[in-house]
């Protein structure tokens, strides 16, 4: 059993550094409905692309196009993209997940272990399946800069970024200090690894837009229905 320790007369909202928590009813609501509230835009998305929804085929091609055009004009852009999409691919984020599970369990903090495991494999299963599903081919353009295999909708990069933010954001920031640098490290990497990994699938030209805004929002949904399942969600301490 994980050890809890308390500080002060009385407990307080979100994780200690074990993964414990006291969380009142209301704070699990709101999260429950913030799951909610991501399927949906996930979901009319998937519609939408199922549909060949002209609108969003015609922004998707634009941007597409305006990026590769960048690209093909600027070789030492696409080597920055195309190595931070291969530093923050899928399994180098899994591999690094597996250490951090590790280390989690090896400090006694289980809770927080089992949910990292729990989410990246959750998200890693949900994102292929999907891509079944939905069957979208990835952009096929003149003089590619890039080239990956497989189907576009949902991009895996984008969707398994946000993992490893949420996992990121979860089990550090309980471990920093209120307006501390430490703490906007920990926000600044988290948004980098989400945000920066999105992009660079759309500007080498092997995901459309709507691909990546839709690994984002499952990526989110998996991360806050995990943290609700299993009572984890990050608190800094006080003091």
């Amino acid at each position: 059993m994980d050890t809890f320790e308390r500080v002060g007369p009385a407990p307080s909202s979100g994780p200690d550094r074990r993964g414990r928590r006291d969380d009142p009813s209301g704070a699990r609501t709101t999260r429950t409905l913030s799951g909610v509230l991501l399927v949906v835009p996930f979901a009319l998305l998937a519609l939408l692309v199922l549909g060949n929804w002209s609108p969003l085929r015609r922004l998707d091609l634009a941007i597409t196009n305006h990026l590769h055009g960048y690209a093909s004009d600027h070789p030492v852009w696409v080597r920055v993209m195309s190595l931070w999409t291969d530093a923050f691919a899928p399994m180098p984020l899994r591999a690094a997940a597996l250490v951090l599970v590790i280390w989690l369990v090896r400090d006694g903090a289980r809770r927080l272990a089992v949910w990292v495991a729990t989410t990246m494999v959750l998200g890693g299963l949900l994102g292929p399946l999907l891509k079944l599903v939905v069957g979208r081919p990835r952009p096929d353009l003149p003089d590619p800069v890039a080239q990956a295999p497989g189907l576009a909708f949902p991009s895996g990069h984008a969707l398994n970024a946000v993992l490893a933010a949420g996992v990121l954001l979860v089990v550090f920031l309980p471990r920093t200090r209120p307006r501390s640098a430490t703490r906007a490290a920990v926000w600044l990497g988290a948004l980098s690894i989400a945000l920066v990994t999105g992009f660079s699938r759309v500007a080498l030209g092997v995901h459309w837009s709507s691909d990546v805004l839709a690994g984002w929002l499952l990526g989110a949904t998996v991360v806050v229905a995990t943290t609700t399942a299993l009572d984890v969600w990050p608190r800094a301490r006080s003091g």
